[in-house]
């Protein structure tokens, strides 16, 4: 493949990443509309998912414009199957522990809240690089999005000291969580060919150079949380290769189940 064509796949795939973190955690964190802990939360949790699907279409219409053969926001949400989707595996976890991915479990707001603390911390710090990136769309996209994962890493932020710093049960559930999802920011650091691309062109960013200023930020929140900090160790997973757990077929039928039921429909 010619270095041109290698650039052009790589800034699209790195398009899709992005977009596709994005769907996947609104789906995921949608599913508390109607069933928050509290009213407030409910509300509160619903807005960041309408957050993070808005973040998705900007990415999604700018890769469609990319990709051209007819490609929209909408086929490249809706009718993409789970094999080719580029999301980081924590974002397609149920909200609650390791369960086969047609079991059912009460969800467990703890898990919900480490998750968009591990994931709108790293965020911050990508959005933050990627205002300067060489893509001016996307660069126009970051300093959108930058303002919305603020709220985001605080309102986490602030739940998982609330939840490590309560009861003896709210801090035993968010410590089980942060053990259960830890491992799979593993996936963070670990590059990816399309990721090499855009960093050295200047499109991306590189997400290795953000460990350390991520892991502080973890550190001190889990401190002030009274919680201890697992080793991240074990397998890593491979979503962004895209390679999945079976959790994402299941949330990708119910997400795409309308457009594919009744595609071109017009309402």
């Amino acid at each position: 493949m010619a270095a041109s064509s290698r650039a052009d796949a790589a800034h699209i795939d790195y398009l899709l990443h992005l977009a596709d973190n994005a769907v996947v955690l609104g789906q995921r964190n949608g599913e508390w509309c109607g069933h928050g802990p509290v009213l407030e939360e409910d509300i509160a949790m619903t807005n960041m998912s309408l957050d993070l699907i808005g973040q998705a279409r900007m990415l999604y219409q700018h890769a469609a414009t990319l990709i051209g053969n007819g490609a929209t926001e909408d086929s490249l949400a809706y009718f993409r199957d789970a094999q080719v989707f580029r999301n980081y595996t924590l974002l397609e976890l149920p909200h609650h522990g390791a369960l086969v991915g047609y079991a059912l479990d009460n969800r467990d707001y703890a898990v919900t809240i480490v998750r968009n603390f591990l994931y709108s911390s790293l965020m911050l710090l990508v959005w933050e690089r990627l205002q300067n990136s060489s893509d001016t769309q996307l660069a126009a996209i970051a300093a959108k999005s930058i303002k919305e994962v603020r709220y985001h890493v605080r309102h986490a932020g602030d739940w998982l000291v609330r939840l490590g710093d309560g009861t003896s049960e709210s801090h035993d559930k968010a410590q089980a969580a942060l053990n259960h999802l830890l491992p799979y920011t593993q996936e963070f650091w670990t590059g990816s060919d399309f990721e090499s691309i855009v960093a050295t062109s200047g499109v991306g960013v590189d997400v290795s150079s953000l460990r350390e200023a991520w892991e502080n930020q973890l550190q001190q929140t889990i401190s002030e949380a009274t919680l201890q900090m697992p080793t991240a160790g074990g397998f890593i997973t491979t979503g962004k290769q895209q390679v999945h757990s079976e959790h994402l077929t299941f949330l990708l039928e119910e997400m795409q189940s309308l457009a594919r039921r009744h595609p071109e429909g017009v309402w």
